[in-house]
């Protein structure tokens, strides 16, 4: 029987071309820093274009108008609307649904481990605002005093992950918890104070879609697509109500299952019986696409294998390699192409653009700074372990990456005004410094492990 299972069972040693192809993708899609590197490389692409013989060509391709008709309903956006208010809300779920595991079993689970990162998040968002409201107080710049307040989790992760592991690993966990709740006080920041008029039909409907949710989660359904189409809809309404759309995505993600079906003991349990009903169905020349027998418990295991995954744990799964290699880039694409000849001056003159740099650079060092010092200095929680005050000071810098974030709260505050294109090359220029400086404070306050010496 065995004989025949592998026979049945045996693969070519040589692996398909499409494998051999896909390989090299597939090993840089697995390394933590490719969605950086991704979103640089979109950043850089995008500042060329903007800048470039063609820089009409990117005006244009952004601001082609596109609709979706059905019966009387139709929706009108231009291409970058589409993406800022459409795509950004998978986004702003992936965001939603990290928050949630990391409040339920992350690093946010406990209070002693939620509030060093917690205060350290709450410093380097306060302080950048702070400073960003001093150049600006009184004029109607200073309506984007949320723009310096973000920190890019995945460019600052990014340049972690370029040290290898010369980073002790607490503070790669403390950079992570960091950035998950300074994304959570950004989405407060963008419900709050970037919401105009809010319809209250629509609003109520959008928190009927979210009820239903509730209760299909209450019931134990599991189906990603169910929720994916409650999705939609909450979408729609969102974006009908005056609460921006992308906050229908975080509400959702709270509301997605977080259980799991079966446990692990049991999954082990009904998998090793289901792989036995496999191998003792084995018959010598019937292959696998026509053994009844077989089938059914290939597709009881697939069901085995969903119902000890929560469908928190598979949509963050499933979605986070879209959003790291195409959501994201492509927002950086459409978002980050600012004519330098004429921002950059204004970025480093005006109110508005210093007031982003310095916040950005000078207030995430601060702010985050003095918080973490302060939680040690009065025992309120301890340094992560095999970190030191060092290590919290080369990464301060590391969160003055705003980027992603601090692009799109200044899209929301100034939408496409006088101050935006100085905002944008400010949020730039700060991220470019932040990252950099940085890189080199993390190299030097870290050591090469003994077997890298």
């Amino acid at each position: 029987m065995h004989d025949a299972v592998r026979s049945l069972t045996s693969v070519p040693t040589e692996p398909p071309r499409i494998d051999r192809m896909l390989a090299p993708f597939r090993t840089f899609s697995r390394t933590a820093a490719a969605g950086g590197i991704l979103l640089f490389l979109a950043t850089v692409i995008a500042l060329v274009w903007a800048n470039s013989p063609w820089s009409a060509s990117y005006a244009r391709l952004w601001s082609t108008e596109l609709s979706i008709e059905a019966g009387r309903f139709q929706l009108d956006a231009t291409l970058s609307h589409w993406i800022n208010d459409g795509l950004m809300v998978i986004f702003f779920f992936v965001v939603g649904l990290e928050i949630k595991r990391e409040v339920l079993v992350g690093e946010l689970a406990s209070l002693r481990q939620a509030v060093f990162p917690i205060a350290a998040a709450f410093g380097g968002a306060a302080v950048p605002a702070l400073i960003f409201l001093a150049f600006n107080v009184g004029t109607d710049a200073a309506r984007g005093w949320g723009v310096p307040m973000a920190t890019d989790i995945a460019f600052a992760l990014g340049v972690l992950a370029l040290l290898g592991s010369r980073v002790p690993n607490g503070l790669k966990v403390f950079l992570a918890a960091l950035a998950i709740a300074d994304d959570l006080i950004a989405v407060l920041v963008i419900a709050i104070a970037y919401t105009e008029s809010v319809s209250l039909t629509y609003l109520c409907a959008g928190f009927g879609v979210l009820c239903i949710a509730l209760v299909l989660n209450w019931l134990g359904v599991i189906r990603p697509t169910v929720y994916a189409l409650l999705g939609i809809v909450l979408w729609l309404v969102f974006l009908k109500s005056g609460v921006h759309a992308t906050i229908a995505g975080v509400l959702l993600a709270m509301v997605i299952p977080a259980r799991t079906r079966i446990d692990t003991l049991d999954f082990v349990a009904r998998g090793r019986a289901l792989l036995s009903d496999i191998e003792s169905a084995a018959t010598p020349g019937v292959s696998v696409m026509t053994n009844r027998d077989q089938q059914s418990a290939l597709h009881e295991l697939e069901t085995t294998t969903e119902f000890v995954q929560s469908p928190m744990q598979r949509m963050e799964y499933v979605l986070h390699p879209w959003v790291a290699f195409l959501i994201v880039p492509l927002f950086a694409l459409a978002n980050a192409g600012v004519p330098l000849d004429s921002g950059l001056g204004e970025a480093l003159t005006s109110a508005a653009g210093l007031g982003v740099i310095i916040g950005l650079i000078v207030g995430k060092q601060i702010g985050i700074t003095l918080m973490a010092l302060a939680m040690v200095r009065f025992r309120i929680a301890p340094l992560p372990d095999g970190v030191t005050m060092r290590h919290i000071y080369a990464v301060s810098w590391l969160a003055g990456i705003g980027f992603t974030m601090s692009l799109f709260i200044g899209e929301l505050a100034f939408n496409g005004g006088e101050h935006l294109a100085a905002i944008k090359t400010a949020i730039l220029v700060a991220s470019a410094i932040a990252g950099t400086v940085g890189f080199v404070l993390m190299r030097l306050v870290t050591k090469p492990q003994p077997d890298q010496a």
